[in-house]
């Protein structure tokens, strides 16, 4: 009779996930085996002869191209840019949201609004404010002492890349932050107090409990910090179309596009979309064995 409820529980449980099992396999699945595919075809976006098997000729052509490599240092740079200045601001910022409870929870939505926005409209607002005339010249004359002086936030190369930078980290701040919000309110008061009554500091009980305890929510952020980098496209893309000069951020998904959608070549697109899944799997394996000892027992 038990052995028979089982098979029951197991069969409804098989009905209900096949759905999902299924979106994923038609969404997922399906995409990243024919862009392995035709990573080693020749195909035209425009055209509805079959692919043409070439083997590696396209991956030795993108290992070749100094556009290629131009996109990987592009990609690199805002990635290192965005991404630590996210995991440890938004540290930073949880910590002192948790230690001032007065108010937190309107600083968390003030912080977190930005996320819930699109990518489109998030990069369009920057877009107004790096004019000329916008808010951040404003803003760097009052720091800086000047008056009148552009900054160049959309035409001048290094400039062009901060802002990108600058609009990723508004965006997703707040949403790492609560993130971290979440991590440091599963670590049990007791444990503070207990370092409080030992005499410990704060910088103390900060490196040597919080931190160590925090390593599970750390990796997940980080992960998921690269990840969002790695996938940036959205701000680079519309910079450009407003006139910025697109070598210094041209990102490897603003070159897959440029590959597939301008130049029709869907073979070379494919290679760097394969080239940067397998980029962003092997960073996320390595990250995920670092942190292995991140089961914390309080």
């Amino acid at each position: 009779m038990a052995h028979s409820l089982e098979k029951k529980i197991a069969c409804w449980g098989w009905i209900f996930v096949i759905p999902a099992l299924l979106f994923f396999t038609v969404f997922s699945f399906y995409p990243i085996i024919n862009a392995v595919y035709l990573s080693f075809c020749k195909k035209s976006m425009i055209s509805l002869a079959p692919p043409v098997w070439v083997g590696i000729d396209n991956y030795i052509r993108i290992f070749t191209s100094h556009d290629f490599w131009n996109s990987v240092r592009a990609t690199l740079v805002f990635t290192l840019g965005t991404f630590i200045p996210l995991v440890v601001f938004s540290l930073i910022l949880a910590t002192f949201l948790t230690l001032r409870p007065k108010g937190s929870r309107i600083f968390q939505l003030i912080y977190y609004s930005p996320a819930v926005l699109s990518s489109v409209v998030a990069a369009l607002i920057w877009k107004m404010i790096f004019e000329p005339r916008g808010l951040a010249n404003q803003f760097a004359n009052f720091i800086s002492g000047t008056s009148g002086q552009d900054f160049h936030w959309l035409s001048n190369g290094v400039m062009l890349q901060i802002s990108t930078m600058i609009v990723y980290f508004w965006k997703y701040i707040g949403y790492f932050t609560v993130l971290f919000i979440t991590g440091l309110g599963k670590i049990p008061h007791g444990i503070y107090e207990a370092a409080t009554i030992d005499g410990g500091s704060r910088g103390q009980v900060f490196f040597r409990i919080t931190l160590p305890l925090l390593k599970p929510t750390t990796a997940l952020v980080s992960i998921m910090a690269m990840l969002q980098c790695l996938k940036t496209f959205s701000t680079q893309y519309l910079f450009t179309q407003a006139g910025s000069p697109k070598a210094p951020i041209n990102v490897i998904t603003l070159n897959v596009y440029n590959t597939a959608m301008r130049e029709y070549n869907v073979g070379r697109a494919s290679v760097m979309s394969v080239l940067l899944f397998l980029c962003m799997l092997i960073l996320t394996i390595i990250q995920l064995r670092i942190s292995r000892s991140d089961d914390v027992s309080y």
